[in-house]
């Protein structure tokens, strides 16, 4: 019977310090938890939106300049209405132009709400003129185009990442690290 008894307060003794390690691991755990999500929380609102900024200004900035460079293609699409109003001509100034000075503002943080809005709807009819299926036969042939390079079936992966991109920016603003925000800091 001693031994017994025994056994029982060596058993109730382990069970209680591997309960304890236990306690202080959790409590470790979430405690480091604690910090990082704290840590990473100071950078929320400054952080995220600057890269986004930033990867939306170097490829409209590169769209751009390509467009500025080269020779007008625009000529040879039928755009939506209203921009069918205008010249292809036209038209590849103006999105040329958008891209280039957009792409600045954007790295800037500079009228970032509007220029998003801007370069979203020049992102949709780009979609829609030069990235969309031309002929869809099937629904498989949609989902082929949901792809970078054009193999026949379009290609409207990229600009529709890019058109998600801008949606942060247009209902968040630019973020802490931007002109936007100092504007509205020191001069409101």
């Amino acid at each position: 019977m001693n031994d017994n008894s025994s056994y029982k307060t060596r058993s109730t003794s382990v069970v209680s310090a591997t309960n304890s390690v236990c306690n202080n691991i959790y409590k470790k755990v979430a405690t480091d938890y604690q910090k990082t999500t704290t840590f990473l929380s100071r950078g929320a609102d400054q952080l995220p939106p600057l890269l986004l900024r930033i990867i939306l200004a170097y490829e409209f900035w590169e769209a751009g300049v390509m467009k500025y460079e080269g020779e007008n293609w625009f000529n040879d699409m039928v755009f939506p209405f209203p921009f069918s109003l205008l010249s292809g001509e036209s038209l590849w100034i103006m999105s040329t132009w958008l891209e280039i000075i957009g792409s600045i503002a954007l790295a800037l943080g500079l009228a970032t709400r509007f220029f998003s809005l801007a370069l979203m709807i020049l992102t949709i009819v780009a979609i829609q003129v030069a990235h969309w299926p031309t002929d869809l036969r099937h629904w498989s042939d949609f989902w082929q185009g949901y792809a970078i390079t054009d193999t026949g079936f379009g290609n409207f992966k990229l600009p529709l990442i890019f058109l998600t991109m801008f949606f942060p920016l247009l209902f968040g603003g630019a973020g802490k690290w931007s002109i936007d925000y100092a504007f509205k800091r020191y001069l409101m």
